[in-house]
């Protein structure tokens, strides 16, 4: 089971995160978010972090331009778009991307990834209205597709306590996390890290 830790913003976080076994972790370019960090500061987690840990950007409905500014500094592995973006946006900054999916009453899943063809997965998340995303609100996990062939990875209100829960209902390639192990937005608790990380891949 894959696991990313979102919400970094400081690299003994990213480094603890690591050490416990994280697969990847989230840096958040959305200035709205509580857990937004500053394109300058991720330059210094990146350096810090090991080989073979996936760095991985967030971005909501950013202009062109913006994302470009983040691409020239940091060096991330993987993109998230977490908005309205179309598959044109995202494949423009010819980078491997996945595609945020908010789970609102109606969306067939299925249709939705189709219309992004070449992301690497999907992220099904929470939905809720204006917020795009880290609602620390769960979703019906029944929901999740079982007959897809495309990686779907899991969010939305995930904790130490209900990781494991989660996993057995939804069948994902991987979870997501960043409130569900926080002391605050955007500073992680290593207890809780250490706890989800161990109960999402059974150990």
């Amino acid at each position: 089971m894959q696991v990313k830790i979102c919400g970094i913003t400081r690299i003994e976080d990213a480094l603890m995160a690591v050490d416990v076994g994280a697969d990847a972790l989230g840096l958040v370019f959305y200035k709205a978010s509580s857990r937004y960090i500053d394109p300058r500061a991720a330059v210094d987690i990146a350096a810090a972090i090991p080989p073979f840990v996936t760095l991985t950007g967030l971005f909501v409905d950013a202009a062109q331009s913006e994302v470009d500014q983040v691409l020239e500094l940091v060096p991330l592995n993987l993109l998230q778009f977490h908005g309205e973006e179309g598959a044109r946006y995202c494949e423009q900054f010819r980078r491997p991307y996945i595609k945020a999916l908010r789970m609102k009453d109606g969306l067939d899943v299925i249709a939705a990834m189709a219309e992004h063809p070449k992301s690497r997965g999907f992220l099904l998340d929470a939905y809720r209205p204006g917020v795009p995303g880290g609602t620390g609100e769960t979703f019906d996990w029944d929901r999740v597709p079982q007959n897809s062939d495309r990686p779907i990875v899991l969010a939305g209100g995930l904790t130490p306590d209900n990781v494991a829960s989660a996993i057995q209902a939804a069948c994902p390639h991987g979870v997501d996390v960043s409130g569900g192990v926080e002391q605050a937005p955007g500073l992680k608790d290593s207890k809780k890290v250490t706890a989800f990380i161990r109960a999402a891949k059974g150990g």
